[in-house]
């Protein structure tokens, strides 16, 4: 148990809502994906948003006309205009991620995901440098340089694999990078340009990378990466199923690559990562359950320590790589399941926007933290990955002597309160579930709550965790004022 002369008060990282990524981005002209986002932003609020598609031919930047016999190129931003202008509108700030390879500049014909990213360098490169100026120049005419110079710029993604960039070639993306990097310093200095946003079992990549740099007088403002703890995969035909490294693992990725980029001589540079999530796979039924929030908790709790910035991929289902959603719950990235059911992750990241601004104490269960007004707010999470029943844990926790009586909240993530998976196999798992099924499910997508009031002096707070409950306490001092009632009595009430 803790007590309260434990506590080292710190200020609270809040880079668990730097980012948030997302499906393409061509996905945000469809209704229900701004629903979903104005949700994410109304009760969580994120700084920036990250997604796919930048150039891809469904918004439809890059166009080549004919005329009189000559092809000329026209830049039309009339869809990433209306994009752009939605995400501002709700406080988003875009974090930029240039690709994929427009269909008229790709130099051969390999493409990733159901709609068909093309992955080849540009068969043009000047066209490339072309493309990247006059978007950038575009954005800053429209939004101001003061907006746009607070946009990250990355340069492609998952060029460390051959499903993302023809032949993993890392030659061939230095010079797509160095290019790049080139093209946005000539517009101003102060744009901000990095990369590579590799994923893990690559970081070799990490030393190449800032080496090339170095050695070649390459600006990199960030260092940009992806984590993803799940193991090799069981395929079926509409699923994938993985096991998960314990999370300290990819804790344990995000200081060691802090100290690659340390090592050669970046110490300055912020580290990002801009992708992460349990599964790498949008068909991986953990992203649907209680476990995917249970195992987060605690990289959301300590990343801060080696990460700049990190964002949670996705924050809703509206997503398309693997192809149209075959049901409701489908494995998918999302906080939001389809028809705005929330899953237990985002409750997780709700959870997260209410603790307070100083750090009391953490360990691998518990998290306290203090608002401003001195309410104590702490997070408690019990993740296991072991099948069956698991033992309760006990968290305890210690307030100061108080001379006023303590108002509890706890907010309770179980298999059975807040979470939606569960409702809708008890339904029968229907793939296209009927309004009145839907409204069904969002009955028990929120978590329990229970309240209790404890009496003044020294008194402590305790909870037993269910496997892998996640539970939101909040603890603040009573202003009672019942004797300001004259005739209250509530033994007078019927069977009270």
């Amino acid at each position: 148990m803790l007590a309260s002369s434990d506590y080292t008060r710190s200020k609270r990282s809040s880079q668990f809502n730097y980012s948030i990524g997302t499906g393409r981005l061509g996905l945000a002209l469809q209704e229900e994906y701004m629903n979903h986002l104005r949700e994410v932003q109304t009760r969580i609020g994120f700084q920036y948003i990250r997604g796919h598609g930048l150039f891809h031919d469904d918004i439809g930047i890059y166009q080549e006309v004919e005329t009189e016999g000559r092809t000329e190129v026209f830049y039309n931003f009339t869809y990433i205009d209306r994009i752009f202008d939605s995400f501002l509108a709700i406080g988003l700030k875009p974090f930029l991620e240039l690709g994929f390879m427009p269909e008229k500049l790709k130099s051969s014909e390999e493409t990733v995901f159901y709609w068909k990213g093309n992955i080849t360098p540009p068969k043009t490169p000047k066209k490339w440098a072309q493309l990247v100026e006059a978007t950038l120049v575009h954005f800053i005419e429209r939004y101001g340089f003061d907006e746009v110079v607070t946009w990250p710029i990355e340069v492609w993604n998952e060029p460390n694999l051959t499903n993302f960039w023809k032949d993993a070639d890392q030659a061939a993306y230095f010079e797509l990078y160095k290019l790049t990097a080139m093209t946005v310093k000539a517009i101003d200095a102060r744009l901000q340009v990095g990369g590579p946003a590799i994923c893990g079992g690559s970081d070799h990549w990490v030393d190449d990378f800032l080496t090339f740099c170095k050695k070649e007088n390459v600006p990199v403002d960030f260092f940009s990466r992806h984590a993803y703890t799940s193991k090799p995969p069981v395929k079926t035909a509409d699923y994938y199923y993985q096991a998960l490294e314990p999370p300290k693992d990819m804790l344990d990725q995000f200081t060691s690559v802090r100290k690659q980029i340390d090592a050669q001589g970046f110490k300055h540079l912020p580290f990002y990562i801009t992708e992460f999530n349990t599964s790498y796979s949008p068909i991986n039924p953990v992203h649907d359950t209680l476990v995917n929030a249970s195992y987060l908790a605690s990289i959301l709790v300590n990343a801060s320590d080696s990460v700049d910035g990190f964002s949670y991929w996705t924050f809703s289902d509206v997503f398309e790589e693997a192809g149209i959603p075959k049901s409701l719950f489908h494995g998918g990235f999302g906080m939001l399941a389809l028809h705005g059911i929330k899953k237990p992750t985002y409750h997780l990241y709700e959870f997260f926007s209410q603790l307070g601004d100083s750090e009391l104490y953490r360990d691998d269960s518990l998290y306290l933290t203090e608002r401003i007004d001195g309410t104590l707010v702490a997070l408690a999470w019990n993740y296991s990955d072991e099948k069956g029943d698991v033992d309760e844990r006990l968290i305890e926790f210690a307030l100061a002597n108080q001379s006023k009586a303590v108002f509890v909240q706890k907010e309770r993530l179980t298999e059975s309160d807040g979470n939606p998976w569960r409702t809708w196999q008890q339904l029968g798992r229907p793939r296209f579930p009927s309004q009145d099924q839907i409204e069904r499910i969002k009955k028990t997508m929120m978590p329990k709550v229970e309240t209790m009031q404890l009496a003044p002096g020294s008194v402590s707070v305790t909870h037993k965790l269910a496997k892998n409950e996640v539970c939101l306490i909040t603890c603040l001092p009573v202003d009672d004022e019942t004797s300001s009632y004259r005739d209250l009595d509530d033994s007078k009430i019927t069977s009270y």
